[in-house]
């Protein structure tokens, strides 16, 4: 699997650029450097991101921070969404960091000018730990995830499931959450949140519209849930692949940008699936991968067990993770196209990686692979 390129931009001269912009907010004489600036490697395929430590001085004195830079994708790099609202993700992050006990990293700056990078920016500081990879998937194997027990991997999954918990204890009737609402119609949160996905999916296909994907959003509809829990904060790509681990504990939590309003369903369903997806590229290489981790009617267990709620029937949220994830890597093989590294099909749904698990999922014969 391929990483597809993000962005050309020179590191060297992103990183000269920030230090001149750090002096402007610092005090006057802090005199900041920038040292060991790397671009990490193996998650993400959206904003782009720079680690680099800042020194400075104050009142005379050293200081330094590890830090983070998380930076808007030029229209050229083909970007996955239409849009990045970096100011958006700057906020939720720290709202979660100050009224809940989720692991999130302190922000420090935003930054909407666009002549500092060119895009909008913002900094946070660094964490230690270590991140499921993408890149190769960690149901490959070769990494701290496949090389712990099953034990491990079990404490693992319910430090994950009690992270998404407790995100969600952030309700639109406690916390203003008003700025994360998606200005679509509908009658609940949830309608409204299916209604932005569906725009996504027709700026995603444009002219060459997907006729599978059709299927999917009128499968979605025809089965829409009578029932669903509270609304709530959710997280968007909530999954391991976007947690910091110390062992088997989540140390930090990253990647707001799907961010938005709806039952916790929506990013249970999304834990599930983006697992099983990586699961089933697994076994389809002919490795065993790791079966048992994030079933969907253990999610849900866990999920009644750390926060004393219940879950409602996750099956059509994980179909409605697998569609939207099906829009997103459609969007993903194009611009590995357009860099040249795959070609244009015969078949425009042979863009979607995972093809066959949609169709499955329209005709019933997938589910049995989820444990239903």
């Amino acid at each position: 699997m391929e990483r597809p390129t993000t962005s050309t931009r020179d590191v060297g001269e992103t990183a000269a650029a920030l230090q001149r912009w750090l002096a402007g907010k610092l005090p006057e004489g802090s005199d900041p450097e920038l040292g060991d600036v790397v671009v990490p490697e193996g998650n993400g395929m959206s904003s782009e991101t720079l680690l680099f430590t800042a020194s400075w001085r104050r009142e005379g004195k050293p200081e330094s921070r590890r830090c983070v830079a998380r930076i808007e994708p030029p229209d050229s790099a083909h970007p996955v969404f239409p849009s990045y609202d970096l100011d958006l993700q700057y906020r939720v992050m720290d709202l979660v960091g100050r009224a809940t006990a989720v692991p999130v990293p302190e922000v420090m700056w935003f930054e909407g000018d666009r002549s500092v990078l060119g895009v909008p920016f913002f900094v946070m500081s660094r964490i230690d730990g270590e991140v499921p990879r993408d890149v190769m998937p960690y149901t490959f194997g070769d990494n701290f995830v496949a090389d712990g027990s099953d034990g491990d991997r079990a404490a693992l999954q319910r430090s994950a499931i009690a992270t998404l918990a407790e995100i969600h204890t952030l309700r639109p009737h406690q916390h203003d959450l008003g700025f994360l609402a998606y200005d679509e119609p509908g009658a609940s949160a949830l309608e409204r949140h299916l209604a932005h996905w569906r725009g996504y999916h027709e700026w995603v296909v444009a002219t060459r519209p997907s006729p599978l994907l059709a299927d999917c959003f009128r499968w979605l509809e025809d089965h829409f849930p009578e029932e669903t829990g509270p609304d709530a904060l959710s997280w968007g790509d909530s999954r391991i692949g976007n947690m910091m681990f110390v062992g088997t504990d989540v140390v930090a939590v990253f990647d707001w940008e799907m961010a938005g309003i709806a039952p916790p369903e929506v990013d249970a369903g999304w834990m599930s699936y983006l697992h099983q997806f990586f699961q089933d590229l697994t076994v389809d290489a002919g490795m065993p991968g790791l079966p048992g981790m994030f079933q969907p009617n253990e999610v849900r267990r866990t999920y009644q067990e750390v926060s004393g709620r219940e879950l409602h029937d996750l099956r059509w949220y994980v179909a409605y993770a697998a569609i939207r994830h099906g829009v997103i890597m459609r969007r993903v093989t194009e611009r590995s196209i357009l860099f040249g590294q795959a070609e244009v099909p015969d078949d425009l749904d042979d863009l979607i990686m995972h093809r066959r698990t949609l169709e499955g999922m329209l005709d019933g014969s997938y589910w049995a692979t989820m444990g239903w």
